[in-house]
C-alpha cells in the first residue's frame, strides 16, 4: 500500500480529527444501535450491514498517523468533504432535523456536541 506525502498526512489529520468529534467508541455504539433500528435489538447481529464509510473511521481513530495508508487518507478526505458539505448545507432547523443528524454522527460528526 501506498503511503501519502507527509505534508499532505499533517494537515489531512488534522482536519479529520477536528470534524470527527466522537470517539472510535462512541460511533461504534451509534453504527450498532442506529443499524438495530428502531426495536433496539442489541446486540446487532453479525451479518448486519453497518455503513461502510463509518467503520473505517472508527479504524481509522485507532491507528497511529505512521501507519495511514494511501487508501486511508483517501477515506479522511470523504469523511472531510463530506461533513463540511453537510454543515454547509445545514438545513434551517438543523438542530431539530433527526435525518441531517444521524447522517453526520454515521461518520463520527456529532453536530450537537460541543
Amino acid at each position: 500500500m501506498t503511503r501519502p506525502d507527509p505534508p499532505d498526512v499533517e494537515l489531512l489529520w488534522d482536519e479529520f480529527h477536528q470534524v470527527v468529534n466522537m470517539t472510535s467508541d462512541e460511533i461504534r455504539v451509534w453504527l450498532l444501535t442506529d443499524a438495530a433500528g428502531e426495536s433496539g435489538a442489541f446486540p446487532a447481529d453479525p451479518g448486519m450491514e453497518l455503513p461502510e464509510l463509518g467503520t473505517r473511521v472508527v479504524d481509522l481513530l485507532r491507528k497511529r498517523k505512521a501507519d495511514l495508508t494511501g487508501a486511508d487518507a483517501d477515506v479522511m478526505r470523504k469523511v472531510v468533504e463530506f461533513v463540511e458539505d453537510q454543515v454547509a448545507d445545514a438545513p434551517p432547523d438543523a438542530e431539530q432535523d433527526d435525518a441531517w443528524r444521524r447522517s453526520l454522527m454515521t461518520v463520527g460528526h456529532d453536530p450537537l456536541k460541543p
